[in-house]
């Protein structure tokens, strides 16, 4: 019978068994901050790979005997050695209903809800106080894109049936069409799930005995003959994959930084990013007079008082629009901008950040303090800033930083503003400054557990600490721009360049050709515990500040690989 420990004892056993061939990690977290466990395999996300990528989903329903065959099936496929192992690239999820299984109370999972019940599910990504596990497993399978899932059943009458988008299979297994239209089989087989495509599903329902023989049809058929291709949701990531960042940086340049309302940074990043995008391609549309429209009320009327660090960030660009222009007085907006930090004494944040010293504030003086020495060459901005970097003392030994003094929670986006906040002030700062030392070891840290932290499909997760929170679109963005930047600049070692080329892959594949995105975290302030930043709403759709941040990476990336 499984439990927690035998599941987890299992996957143990398996990694010995193939090491090297799989990794353990979690594709959800559960109302009572349960992980549910996945395997992955080393080609799970690999983008060039002859074998052929099947995911097992076992224990959608919770019960024990479901569970329990699903392990079976791990096992007989390692037993099968390189035979198998070679051609297929196998990746599971045991038990998609931890909690159904622990509180013996499949098929709910114990907080009123269902992970065998409808799909797809519609809304409150991730937050579903009921039935979050189904959102989770729904993106985690459609964004990994396999070829194939196999879904298993414990049951007595023995049985092989097929969504609409593995007919290919049927003939081989005798299998029926999955019955059911709302299900998970059916769902991923029809349609264009997550704006992707269909992905071949097979459901087997056998008994113990019965399952050695019906596994090792399904595997000859795979091994033998050419019934699976590449699944369309697969092939549709190829596509966007594929595209150039310059052509990515062009949807998100005509979607993006066309409004300078509301005036925060979330409208300032797009536009700058217009602007760098012009200067690697200058050949497009000028984005500059409409630029200078945009900000015409800032340029006749001055940058306001009393505005918060994140909307002093909205000119963040406001100096490439100055070198575009010709017109020094845009740079004037920097300076003002800049003028409205005022120091509290060393080791004090300055006015108007948060004496809690936020993440946020890291990146917002950074990019606004940095240009103004840059423009003015007066070192009250960089002592300013470098003051501001190294006094929050919100660094943890092991490299992440909490979100601010009160909140003591490794927030994925949190951890990507210090990351980029920590890039703009060594991109300005002077070699010489006394307290450069002192913030290339705080980026240097932070960029190695980034790092050490990314999912294999190269993104980052929402809470960086929980393995299973949710694949966070604007985390990833900033910590591939915050290495490419240190990278480019040289403070940074080239040996990251892998991890860039990774999230860069994971951002291309989550932008589609209008410049929607998936899983950009909603605007978030300090929040009170852990489950309220799991439960942060992710935004699939428009979303300036995901589209802002991804024009930024690309842009960055561009710029390494040109070697400018």
């Amino acid at each position: 019978m499984s439990t927690e420990q035998t599941i987890k004892d299992a996957i143990d056993t398996l990694l010995r068994a193939r090491p090297g061939f799989w990794s353990r990690t979690a594709c959800g977290v559960t109302r009572s901050m349960g992980q549910i466990p996945a395997l992955i395999d080393r080609n799970a996300y690999t983008v060039e790979t002859s074998r052929i990528r099947i995911l097992l989903v076992g224990g959608l329903s919770g019960h024990n005997a479901d569970v329990d065959m699903a392990l079976h099936a791990l096992e007989l496929f390692a037993g099968g050695g390189d035979v198998l192992s070679l051609r297929i690239a196998l990746s599971a999820v045991p038990c998609a209903n931890p909690d159904g299984l622990r509180l013996n109370a499949a098929p709910s999972n114990g907080a009123g809800g269902n992970p065998s019940g409808v799909y797809p599910p519609e809304g409150k990504f991730y937050y579903d106080p009921e039935d979050p596990e189904k959102r989770y497993l729904w993106r985690w399978i459609c964004f990994q894109a396999p070829d194939l899932v196999l879904e298993l059943h414990s049951g007595e009458s023995l049985q092989w049936e097929v969504n609409q988008a593995g007919q290919a299979l049927a003939p081989g297994l005798a299998a029926k069409t999955v019955t059911g239209e709302q299900g998970l089989l059916a769902a991923l087989g029809t349609g264009h799930p997550d704006g992707l495509g269909t992905i071949p599903g097979i459901r087997l329902t056998a008994n113990d005995e019965q399952l050695p023989r019906e596994l090792s049809r399904l595997f000859s058929m795979l091994r033998q003959l050419d019934l699976l291709t590449t699944s369309d949701a697969r092939k549709t990531l190829d596509i966007r994959r594929n595209r150039s960042k310059v052509q990515i940086a062009n949807v998100l340049a005509i979607a993006y930084g066309r409004t300078f309302e509301p005036i925060v940074y979330t409208q300032g990043v797009p536009i700058s990013g217009r602007l760098r995008l012009h200067q690697l391609e200058p050949t497009g549309e000028n984005p500059a007079p409409d630029i200078a429209r945009l900000l015409e009320g800032f340029t006749s009327g001055g940058v306001p008082e009393d505005l918060a660090p994140s909307a002093l960030a909205s000119v963040v660009g406001a100096d490439e629009l100055a070198d575009a222009t010709g017109e020094p007085r845009y740079n004037d907006l920097v300076i003002q901008a800049a003028d409205r930090f005022e120091s509290r004494g060393q080791g004090s944040a300055p006015k108007p950040c948060d004496p809690e010293f936020r993440t946020e504030d890291m990146f917002m003086g950074g990019a606004i303090l940095g240009r103004a020495f840059k423009l003015t060459g007066d070192a009250k901005y960089t002592d300013i800033l470098a003051d501001f970097m190294v006094s929050g003392k919100i660094q943890q030994s092991h490299g992440l930083f909490w979100h601010c003094r009160s909140a003591a929670y490794y927030w994925g986006r949190g951890n990507g503003f210090a990351a980029m906040g920590l890039a703009e002030t060594l991109t300005y700062l002077p070699d010489d400054h006394p307290q450069r030392p002192e913030i290339i070891t705080m980026y240097g840290q932070l960029m190695e557990s980034l790092r050490r932290l990314q999912h294999p499909s190269g993104m980052l997760n929402n809470v960086l600490d929980i393995q299973g929170s949710y694949l966070e679109f604007t985390a990833t963005c900033m910590m591939g721009y915050a290495m490419a930047r240190g990278i480019r600049l040289g403070f940074l070692s080239n040996d990251f360049r892998d991890a860039v080329d990774l999230a860069w892959q994971g951002i291309a594949e989550r932008v589609d050709d209008v410049g929607n995105v998936v899983d950009g975290c909603a605007s978030t302030g300090v929040q009170n515990n852990v489950r309220e930043y799991l439960d942060r709403p992710a935004i699939f759709g428009f979303d300036d500040r995901s589209g802002g941040m991804a024009l930024w990476f690309a842009v960055e990336v561009e710029r390494l690989d040109r070697g400018i």
